[in-house]
This record gives structure tokens, C-alpha cells and sequence, in this order.
């Protein structure tokens, strides 16, 4: 079987690396047709991934919609060289429009309720969509969920160890604590009108939290003047290790929110969002991985509680064993979605 696989977003390459690696040595073929956002091409290119670009990703609406049709002739040009089988990604316009063109099956993998703009132009053309059991929405009879999150793909025990070397590259011994905190672009389509944290208010909690432990910061953008001499100067692909081994995760950002509270380390999620996306309700309310908040004062609040009890860690590492032994292998998952694509009962909504 020939797959084409669509990745525009750092996590996606880490959801799909596995399931790439797993289905090739049973035989299929790949190709991975990118869109450069952020560290996306610099981590295929990590993880060996071999890729073609078709473009980057745009920071407005307007942009996106006027860049839409290069992309989908790009990836028809490639799709036509390519001859794939099979078209599998998170909500991509290009893949939906050119695999119907091609009347190729097209599944989406995809957990991000608020996203319903997108949605619009992409789910009618796909043949599945496949989501978490705790996605609010009923997307109809193409609808298929599975117990677990696409970051266990890549973060379960089972598909990810962590280097405990990554503390040395950081100046920290293994009795240290320190904090993680993260800043987003505000750049995704669904990110429009939504705001994150209190620059002014988080300057405060960063001298709060400095007394009880060291602080990190990573972001998407470029950081103010002050924040900048806390900035993490690592290689992204160590991000998971430094994740794990953390004391505490702050951040906008809802994917390294749901990672860090996976990976076992106490996390806060701030953005405007909140409460909104039913994978972070579920890790919230109930597994109690991670926190949510809208405003920044109350997440800071939180922050400095978390940092000052010294059993948080270990209560988080307890409490995602019971996430483990609720979920499934969600590679396995994926590979037998894949493989039996054309099995009618399939599409009519799998449930494992």
C-alpha cells in the first residue's frame, strides 16, 4: 500500500514517526508532503523522515486561503507522481480537496473541537475521522473514536524513554526543580481572538517561582528583552526528556500542556481556550494530569503550590498509570485503520 502522509505541525511529526516506521517494515510505502511551521521540517529531518515541501505555514486567515490553491496543486503534482493509495493527516484542506480529486480515501486524525471553520472545507471529503473517545462533537457517521490521545503515539512508555543526560545540558543536577514555561505565535486558524497570559503578571510569577526553582523558557516567537536571558537553548528533539523530568509545565501551549501532564510532571495550561477542548477536560477532570485556566493570576496561583509541595511529581507520575491502563496502543490502532481501510463495517464508526 502506498500512504501519503500530511504533516504541517511539529506534533504531527511525532505522531506519525512511529506509524511510518511500524508500516514500512510491514511493506508500505510513504511519502510525507510538509508544510513548515515552526521546527516541523528541522525535526523530519531529525527523526530521518525523508519530505517534500510545499510550503509554510501563514500567520492571517487571508493568507492561508490565498496560499491554498499552490499547496493543492503541489500536492496534486505529487500525489500524481506518487500514486498513493491511501491520504492520511490531521485537517488539511490540500490533502481533503486533492484526495477527492483523486478519489483516493482520506482519514483525518483530529482532536481540536474549535476548529470548526476548517472543518467546514475538510471533513466532507474525508472517508473517517478518527478522534479521541472525549471529542465533544458527533461528526456523524464517519465519526471514529478510540480510548486514548495521538499523544500517546509517541509519549506511552512503550514509544518513548526518557535521557536523563538532558539535565547536564541544561546545568542541573537530578535533585533540582525547575519550571517550563511556554509561549505560543496566536498564529493557528483557530487561534484568532484568543489571548494567552498577562505579560506584566507572569514577569511577577517568574520571580515568585525563581525562589523555589530554576526557570526555562521556550516560545514561538521571538521573547521580550526580559524574558530573554531564561530562554531554553536546547535541541527541540529533547523537548519530551526535558518535559519529563521537569517539576512544573506553565504554559499556552495546549499540545506541550497535554504532554507534560502525560509524561507525568504537573501541568497548568493558560489561554483563553480553557475548558473548551474535551482531550484537555478529560486529563483535567479525569485523570487530574493538568490544570486549565483562562487568567493568569489564578494560574500563577496554582504554579506556586504545585512548585512548593515536593510529593506533586510523584502524584503525577501515580496518576498517569491509570491513563495507561485505560487506554490502547494507538499506533496499533492507526495501523489497523490503515490496513483495512476498505472494510465497510470500519467506517461506520470503530470503537476499541
Amino acid at each position: 500500500m502506498k500512504i501519503l502522509v500530511g504533516i504541517s505541525h511539529p506534533k504531527h511529526v511525532y505522531m506519525f514517526k512511529n506509524i511510518i516506521k511500524l508500516l514500512e517494515a510491514k511493506g508500505h510505502e510513504f511519502k510525507v508532503i510538509a508544510v513548515e511551521k515552526e521546527i516541523t521540517t528541522y525535526l523530519l529531518e531529525q527523526f530521518n523522515i525523508p519530505y517534500e515541501l510545499i510550503g509554510k505555514n501563514q500567520p492571517t486567515m487571508l493568507m492561508k486561503i490565498l496560499n491554498l490553491p499552490i499547496w493543492e496543486y503541489r500536492t496534486l503534482k505529487i500525489a500524481n507522481e506518487f500514486k498513493p493509495d491511501i491520504f492520511i493527516g490531521q485537517a488539511e484542506p490540500h490533502f481533503a480537496h486533492i484526495s477527492a480529486l483523486l478519489n483516493k480515501p482520506f482519514i483525518v486524525c483530529e482532536d481540536t473541537e474549535i476548529a470548526k471553520k476548517l472543518h467546514r472545507f475538510v471533513l466532507p471529503f474525508a472517508d473517517a475521522i478518527i478522534t479521541p473517545n472525549c471529542y465533544k462533537d458527533d461528526l456523524g457517521k464517519k465519526h471514529v473514536r478510540f480510548k486514548g490521545f495521538f499523544e500517546l503515539a509517541y509519549l506511552h512508555p512503550g514509544n518513548f524513554e526518557p535521557n536523563i543526560l538532558v539535565l547536564d545540558d541544561l546545568g542541573i543536577s537530578r535533585n533540582d526543580k525547575y519550571v517550563i514555561i511556554r509561549f505560543v505565535s496566536w498564529h493557528a486558524h483557530h487561534d484568532v481572538g484568543q489571548r494567552g497570559m498577562n505579560l506584566e503578571e507572569i514577569k511577577k510569577g517568574i520571580e515568585e517561582l525563581k525562589k523555589y526553582a530554576r526557570v526555562f523558557i521556550t516560545s514561538e516567537s521571538t521573547l521580550p528583552n526580559e524574558f530573554k536571558k531564561y530562554e531554553l537553548e536546547i535541541s527541540p528533539v529533547k523537548m519530551h526528556d526535558i518535559l519529563y523530568y521537569a517539576s512544573l509545565y506553565l504554559g499556552e501551549g495546549g499540545t506541550m500542556a497535554a504532554e507534560a501532564g502525560i509524561l507525568g510532571t504537573p501541568s497548568i495550561y493558560l489561554s483563553s481556550l480553557a475548558g473548551i477542548l474535551g482531550n484537555f477536560e478529560e486529563l483535567e477532570n479525569k485523570y487530574g494530569l493538568m490544570y486549565s485556566y483562562s487568567e493568569t493570576v489564578m494560574a500563577l496561583e496554582r504554579a506556586l503550590d504545585l512548585i512548593q509541595n515536593d510529593r506533586a511529581k510523584q502524584n503525577w507520575k501515580l496518576k498517569r498509570q491509570k491513563l495507561f491502563e485505560d487506554t490502547i496502543d494507538v499506533n496499533k490502532f492507526l495501523i489497523d485503520y490503515i490496513e483495512n481501510i476498505n472494510n465497510s463495517k470500519l467506517l461506520n464508526g470503530y470503537h476499541e
